[in-house]
């Protein structure tokens, strides 16, 4: 199954996503509306919302195993997590966040088509917030939409890989179908650019043929006569 990256992801994707944490971050009315993806051995910061007193810009990241972030139990577990105040909460006080005065958090996984882990979607805020559950249920409404866009990604990937297959094969039929040119005496053929080949050679290059060498009858009578004859050959 094709891992989704930033590569894949295109701009217009991105500031869609981009509108996506900035609406997150005005109706909540919280400094971080964030989309993290997973990085190599780093989860790092994709997209952040375009609000005041927000500490994470795209492109920081952080160690991702050990690293008791909010958004590793998030994707460790596959579940939404909610951490209305991290400074009474024991299990928070000391998660890395802190350190930038974000003590509430919630956040939802994203998953990759194939159910790998992709990052998350969540919002953090520098004061105590349970947030509700009508917003507990617009995170998660904006989760599906982003999950959403992850498959129709992994989708026109899997289209154009096709896509190319296609234009090749085509192409290789075009090659087999069309005109030859071939020595006369030595049954080389000559390639596009004017080299001659063997017939080996060629159909290697422009097609998925392979070559197992034997002898025919014909040639092994005339060639090897006192070894192989054709009623020799019959007997076997």
């Amino acid at each position: 199954m094709v891992q989704v990256t930033p590569v894949d992801i295109s701009e217009e994707i991105l500031a869609k996503w981009q509108n996506i944490v900035d609406l997150l971050a005005d109706l909540f009315n919280i400094p971080a509306g964030l989309i993290m993806h997973l990085k190599d051995n780093d989860i790092e910061v994709l997209v952040s919302s375009n609000s005041e007193e927000n500490p994470y810009k795209p492109g920081d990241h952080e160690h991702f195993f050990d690293s008791g972030l909010y958004c590793e139990t998030v994707i460790n577990s596959g579940k939404m997590l909610l951490v209305p105040n991290a400074l009474t909460n024991k299990d928070w006080d000391t998660n890395p966040d802190i350190k930038l005065n974000m003590i509430s958090y919630m956040g939802f996984p994203l998953n990759n088509p194939d159910g790998t882990p992709f990052g998350t979607i969540c919002v953090l805020d520098n004061k105590e917030n349970a947030y509700t559950k009508t917003y507990m249920s617009v995170l998660e409404k904006f989760r599906d939409i982003v999950q959403t866009e992850l498959e129709l990604i992994y989708m026109n990937h899997i289209l154009g890989e096709e896509k190319k297959q296609l234009s090749d094969y085509i192409n290789e039929i075009k090659t087999l179908r069309g005109f030859i040119p071939i020595c006369m005496h030595c049954k080389k053929m000559r390639d596009d650019e004017n080299y001659w080949q063997s017939i080996e050679e060629y159909f290697q290059a422009h097609s998925e043929i392979e070559f197992s060498h034997g002898i025919c009858p014909d040639c092994a009578e005339k060639y090897y006569s006192e070894y192989f004859t054709r009623d020799e050959e019959k007997k076997d």
